[in-house]
């Protein structure tokens, strides 16, 4: 089954899943949320349309690996990187791979609704 305007949240902080989720839920998405890259591979296929909203920085698989994973699996679902502790270069480097934004936490709901919308 292929979903339509689903946005996935993948970040392994429980709060910023949950906050999130309400969030765009309160836009009007259907949304799933995963606790790790892995998990979110595991359960979403490549045929699903929508858009990642995807922590940078998580133990196991990394924002920037699962990106590249993406690609290499032919997943069509735009990113959108937020992040709490970027280094230099991180958004250049998101931006180069395809990324469609890259916010840092926190940031602001209307930014993200805007990348949303950009993206489904």
């Amino acid at each position: 089954m292929v979903m339509k305007n689903l946005v996935c949240i993948v970040d392994d902080d429980e709060s910023v899943r949950k906050s999130l989720k309400r969030l765009v839920a309160s836009f009007g998405y259907e949304v799933e949320a995963f606790s790790s890259a892995q998990s979110f591979l595991d359960s979403i296929s490549p045929e699903t349309r929508g858009c990642i909203i995807l922590d940078l920085r998580m133990p196991g698989i990394d924002g920037f690996s699962l990106q590249r994973k993406l690609k290499d699996l032919r997943y069509s679902m735009p990113v959108i990187f937020i992040t709490a502790h970027a280094l230099p270069g991180d958004r250049e480097h998101a931006m180069d791979q395809g990324a469609i934004g890259f916010l840092h936490k926190p940031f602001d709901e209307e930014s993200l609704l805007e990348l949303i919308e950009e993206c489904v």
